[in-house]
């Protein structure tokens, strides 16, 4: 049996050359530079089964027998047969070609035919540096008559040792918050219905050893790089094969290739570490970092303005904010949602991308000049996807509006009269979805956004997309797919028009986070929720996949505006320290003693940004669950900044000593805390209950900080202190 062997960075992806169809044998740890013969990788046979063993194929088929999910699922008219993918053909050149298939250094191209039904499946596999796998295939039709497409998925196999589910969960204000099981047989499956991402979203998806951790056990992961409907899941056959994988999930009928018509999947990424959840990490960030679009400048402190004035916009007051920001560090000022026609609460206006005269007659010029006289840029928040029933658009082109029927009329404010020819969908904060499928609709977005980004100098744009897609269609047909593709291309043209623009995904906060959408975009909004303790949880996860610079992170107000909880602005910086920094939050409210504590924080931060946007994410296993010890370590390991962070009450007196790892074992290091100090207006009891090294720091080796750790100050719930690390 042929064989394609991609090796890189400590991972290995293992393909044979069935007798009818590519089989997936072995991906994860390193097989080194020769297999044995790859009949060594067939399992016996049982009683009461196939003759021959039944091979796990790279599109996983029911018709060889594999009791899972089929990889491809589908049909022609007037046949109930189902998909036989096979028969590798030829058609390209490359450096090495065996039989039909194509490998090159780190990737491999594997054509498929379907003879009897017409159906060609080419497969794209690439291992990247830092070992992370990306999957594509495209299905093309090459037979007569249509060919309606239900799904078509990647999957990569699982080793034995897998034997724990972890995915994530959540909701608005509260996402991606991890959930565990044991591995069981059968398919554990989640379906993202949403028409974006969803709050819920797993985000990844990953198996593992027993008990795995973040910094130890075997761990397989895969992420799926689509902003639609979705679904990603493990799959347990009854021999004991697992295999993790995901599809985009298409409606009924939404998809139906002509002749010669053909459908690309988006990415879907796996990845394996032997050392836990930080090395998938590692291979997702190096992935990142390595793209030719990936943010190269340092990431700008922001300003919102959003939870300062909300829809009050009035020159005077946003000039104060600007002038402060200024003075306090702030390097990017961004107005939120308000400043269009009518937009004076959220039930109006939303759609008309006209800068309101009666708020601002002369344009938003006198506002970015203060901004730009004070040297930090301007950015807008708008929402191109959305509109609502009140507005100028929507009474213009009702038609414009996605939905199951096709509209001609909108009558009222709102509300909707009865009737089939006008029936729209629920609305979601009074907002009905714009058919970008709709070429005019699209163009519509595009001219108003560039006639904007041409009259003023707006360097980043807050894009937001507040409902979910529910009963989206396009001339009554299922269209979350091409409504998703539409919105890329949208991202896409306006980078294009304005190479310098910067776009900040946000989605109701975090419900649009994935590889999809970062593909046109340069950071997401995690989550709408700037209470400090609900985001630890949340950007701790976000970044289980996403590196920090692509990351929002921002102190909101003293008291959260949407959980009301109180912290200082210690524990507020610092959990926003470790992500694309910013404030949320009226600063003028702001004096004494605090404000120059927060002036300090922005400067750690601006200090401290190269080593948060361009090192390894470390993660410490601290056996008390109260505590969490998390921080980045530069590559060449002779810098590294940990947050120490007290979620809640320990049932231990005190945190006793706690191992610090990720650190080069011999290297000696000065060791000091660096926030919050003795000036901070919040109290963290550090100068009250802290071991003596605290006061003056300590000097310790890498080795010694990992096996012996060293003894922690006693942290109030909800507050925590900055280490810093440096080599001696």
């Amino acid at each position: 049996m042929p064989v394609i062997h991609l090796r890189r960075d400590g991972v290995s992806l293992l393909l044979g050359a069935g007798p009818e169809a590519a089989e997936l044998l072995h991906f994860g740890p390193d097989l080194g530079p020769t297999v044995p013969d790859p009949t060594s990788f067939l399992d016996a046979v049982p009683h009461s089964a196939l003759d021959s063993p039944v091979p796990l194929g790279l599109l996983p088929q029911a018709s060889d027998g594999w009791r899972g999910r089929p990889g491809l699922r589908g049909y022609r008219k007037n046949t109930g047969e189902e998909p036989r993918i096979g028969t590798p053909v030829a058609g390209f050149s490359p450096q090495m070609r065996v039989s039909g298939w194509f490998q090159y250094e780190h990737s491999a191209r594997i054509e498929q035919i379907d003879t009897d039904l017409g159906l060609t499946v080419a497969t794209t596999l690439e291992l990247h540096g830092g070992g992370l796998l990306e999957i594509r295939h495209e299905l093309r039709n090459s037979g007569t008559g249509g060919f309606a497409l239900e799904a078509l998925a990647a999957v990569v196999p699982v080793g034995a040792a897998g034997t724990e589910v972890l995915d994530l969960t959540g909701r608005w204000c509260r996402e991606r918050h991890p959930q565990r099981s044991p591995l069981r047989q059968g398919t554990w499956v989640r379906s993202g219905r949403h028409g974006r991402t969803g709050h819920d979203s797993p985000l990844l998806m990953a198996v593992g050893t027993e008990g795995f951790g973040n910094r130890h056990g075997q761990v397989w992961a895969g992420h799926f790089a689509w902003s639609g409907d979705q679904e990603s899941f493990v799959d347990t056959v009854a021999d004991g094969r697992t295999v993790l994988g995901a599809q985009e999930l298409l409606g009924a009928g939404e998809l139906v290739l002509a002749p010669g018509e053909s459908y690309a999947t988006p990415a879907y990424y796996a990845a394996y570490s032997d050392h836990g959840l930080d090395g998938i990490s590692e291979a997702f960030y190096a992935w990142f970092r390595a793209r030719g679009n990936h943010p190269a400048t340092p990431r700008p402190v922001v300003l919102n303005v959003w939870e300062a004035v909300y829809f009050n916009h009035d020159l005077g007051v946003l000039t104060e904010l600007a002038q402060q920001a200024a003075e306090l560090g702030v390097e990017r000022f961004v107005l939120d949602d308000g400043w269009f026609r009518h937009r004076r609460s959220d039930n109006a206006g939303l759609g008309d991308w006209y800068v309101d005269q009666d708020i601002w007659p002369q344009g938003l010029h006198p506002l970015i000049e203060a901004v730009a006289s004070r040297g930090m840029q301007f950015g807008l928040w708008v929402e191109p996807e959305m509109l609502n029933v009140d507005s100028d658009v929507a009474r213009a082109h009702p038609e414009w509006i996605s939905g199951p029927v096709v509209r001609t009329e909108i009558h009222g404010t709102g509300s909707t009269p009865p009737g089939a020819e006008t029936r729209l969908p629920r609305e979601w904060r009074q907002q009905q979805v714009l058919d970008l499928v709709n070429p005019q609709a699209w163009q519509y977005v595009f001219d108003r956004l560039d006639a904007l980004l041409s009259e003023y100098p707006i360097g980043y744009l807050k894009w937001d997309q507040n409902r979910d897609l529910a009963e989206m269609g396009h001339h009554g047909a299922p269209s979350v797919h091409q409504q998703t593709l539409a919105a890329y291309r949208l991202f896409d043209a306006l980078k294009q028009a304005h190479p310098r623009l910067e776009i900040e995904s946000c989605s109701s906060g975090g419900a649009r986070v994935d590889l999809g959408i970062l593909a046109h975009t340069d950071r997401v909004w995690a989550s709408d929720c700037n209470d400090a303790l609900e985001r630890q949880t949340i950007q701790r996860w976000t970044s289980m996949v996403l590196p920090p610079e692509l990351m929002g992170s921002h102190i909101g107000p003293g008291t959260s505006h949407t959980t009301a909880r109180t912290h200082d602005l210690s524990f507020r910086a610092i959990t926003a320290l470790f992500g694309h920094f910013g404030m949320e939050w009226d600063i003028r409210e702001v004096v004494g003693a605090q404000r120059e504590e927060l002036r300090q924080a922005i400067a750690l931060y601006k200090k401290h940004r190269e080593l948060i946007h361009t090192g390894t994410m470390v993660r410490a296993d601290v056996p008390d669950p109260a505590l969490w010890l998390h921080g980045v370590v530069s590559q060449d390991r002779s810098h590294a900044l940990f947050a120490l962070v007290a979620l809640r009450t320990s049932y231990q007196e005190q945190p006793g000593r706690v191992a610090v790892p990720g650190l080069d074992p011999d290297t000696s290091y000065q060791v000091r805390v660096v926030y919050p100090g003795p000036e901070s207006s919040g109290d963290t009891n550090i100068q009250r209950a802290a071991p003596p090294w605290v006061a003056d720091g300590v000097v310790a080796t890498g080795r010694f900080l990992a096996a012996a750790g060293l003894p922690m100050p006693i942290l109030n719930p909800e507050h925590a202190i900055v280490l810093e690390f440096v080599a001696q």
